[in-house]
């Protein structure tokens, strides 16, 4: 560390079990977790609680009913380029369940928007649910 000129903060730093406890670091939380198919337990990394959070407000803030001004395809656009920037950083590790709790909240909020662009009411049968698909590459359409 001397070389480098790198000082440690103690504020920041803590000692961990790496088996028994989990730690944050750069967007991932690094710690124990179990193998689905065969129950072993291993060393992984996933998004940590606060990046997806970062993320859910972030789509929150993209889709906000003071935003219904604007074009579908330019929200759509904006949506599509910080769901797939932020799925390549997280490429790495186990992310498929924050993949699918963002994908859900996305559309909800997608749905939530389009109905208070178009002033359409909530209706049994999901009209407006159904304009909106996902393409082959996950992307909203």
């Amino acid at each position: 560390m001397g070389k480098l000129k790198l000082t440690v903060n103690e504020d920041k730093t803590r000692i961990c079990a790496v088996p028994e406890g989990e730690f944050d670091f750069l967007g991932f939380t690094f710690g124990q977790m179990f193998s689905r198919t065969t129950g072993q337990a291993r060393l992984a990394l996933r998004p940590s609680k606060k990046s997806i959070k970062h993320m859910v407000d972030k789509v929150h803030a993209l889709t906000d009913r003071s935003r219904t001004w604007q074009e579908t395809t330019k929200l759509v656009g904006e949506l599509n380029r910080a769901l797939v920037g932020w799925a390549n950083y997280f490429v790495v590790g186990s992310s498929s369940p924050a993949y699918r709790a963002l994908d859900s909240y996305t559309a909800v909020r997608l749905r939530r928007w389009l109905r208070s662009k178009h002033k359409v009411r909530r209706r049994r049968g999901g009209l407006i649910h159904s304009r909106i698909s996902t393409g082959t590459s996950g992307s909203y359409v």
